[in-house]
C-alpha cells in the first residue's frame, strides 16, 4: 500500500477513530469511578490484577487513539496550547488516581485525591470541548 494510501485510509477512518477514543474515555472514568468507590468502601477487588490490567489496557487503547486523532489533525501540543494543558492535566490525573486508588496513606487523602482526579477528569473535558487552554 502506497504512502497516499495508507493516509487515505486512516483519514477515512477518522469518525471511527474518534467514536473509539469517546468511547474508551467513558470506559475509562467508569472504571476509575467504581473502583474508587469500592476502595473508599474498603473492597479490596478494586486492586486484583486482573481489574488493574483491564484499566491499563482501556488507557492504552485511549491514548493510541489519541496520539491518532492528533496525527490525523496534525496537532502539536507545543504548538496547539490546548492539547498541551489537556495533556499536563493528564499525568496530574493518573498521578492523583494512583494516589486515590493505592498509595495515599489514609482513606481521607485517598478521598481528597479521587475528588480531585475529578476534577481533573471535568478540566481535561472543558479544554477538549472547547479547544481552548482558558477554563
Amino acid at each position: 500500500m502506497a504512502n497516499s494510501e495508507f493516509w487515505s485510509a486512516l483519514v477515512s477512518a477518522y469518525p471511527a477513530i474518534k467514536t473509539l477514543h469517546l468511547w474508551c474515555v467513558s470506559l475509562s472514568i467508569g472504571l476509575f469511578s467504581v473502583r474508587l468507590i469500592a476502595t473508599w468502601t474498603g473492597a479490596t477487588w478494586p486492586m486484583h490484577p486482573r481489574m488493574r490490567h483491564l484499566s491499563v489496557g482501556v488507557d492504552v487503547l485511549l491514548l493510541c487513539a489519541g496520539v491518532t486523532l492528533w496525527t490525523l489533525l496534525q496537532l502539536n501540543p507545543l504548538r496547539d496550547t490546548w492539547l498541551g494543558v489537556k495533556l499536563m492535566v493528564l499525568v496530574a490525573y493518573v498521578v492523583l488516581g494512583s494516589l486515590a486508588l493505592k498509595r495515599a496513606p489514609t482513606l481521607r487523602a485517598k478521598m481528597a485525591c479521587g475528588l480531585a482526579a475529578w476534577l481533573c477528569v471535568a478540566a481535561m473535558a472543558a479544554v477538549a470541548r472547547a479547544h481552548s487552554a482558558s477554563l
